[in-house]
């Protein structure tokens, strides 16, 4: 039978993966992004909605996904490519670090997975997504598993 400790930590490290495969996911995003022309996205979006793949062409997440699409083809893409890219960049340095315990990243990884929190709210409330809260509080476990493995860094260090 494994101690609670030590599925804490199985936890952290599962939780770190979780935020590499997404950190490269959203760095991949914006490769994929900055290269696939405008038109061509939305003609994959115009096929993915007449073939009722989000539901009826006519519903609310079809609309949604033609009005995000409008949106980014008539200028946005700069937004999201950098906006990808630097959250790519930001959460694969910080498991990076924490993987190697490095104790100053801890508080950082805390306060920018905050922030991460902060503006996954605010979007859900502007846009009423489902799924932004739902990411909302996973990142708050995992910044739960954060300040955990801190603190027992720190318990397990000798002070200088």
């Amino acid at each position: 039978m494994t101690s609670p400790a030590r599925r804490t930590d199985r936890l952290f490290r599962i939780a770190l993966l979780v935020k590499a495969v997404d950190g490269a996911a959203e760095l991949v995003g914006a490769l994929v992004l900055l290269t696939v022309p405008g038109a061509a996205l939305a003609s994959l979006v115009n096929d993915i909605v007449a073939r009722d793949l989000l539901g009826p062409p006519d519903g609310s997440l079809a609309r949604h996904f033609e009005a995000g699409t409008a949106e980014f083809v008539s200028g946005s893409r700069t937004f999201a490519v950098v906006y990808l890219a630097l959250h790519g960049v930001v959460k694969l340095a910080l498991v990076v670090a924490l993987l190697r315990r490095w104790q100053p990243a801890y508080p950082v990884a805390a306060l920018v997975l905050g922030v991460f929190v902060a503006y996954e709210l605010y979007r859900a409330t502007r846009t009423g997504s489902v799924l932004l809260p739902f990411l909302a509080a996973l990142d708050l476990a995992i910044i739960w598993l954060i300040v955990r493995e801190y603190r027992l860094l720190r318990a397990s260090r000798p002070h200088r």
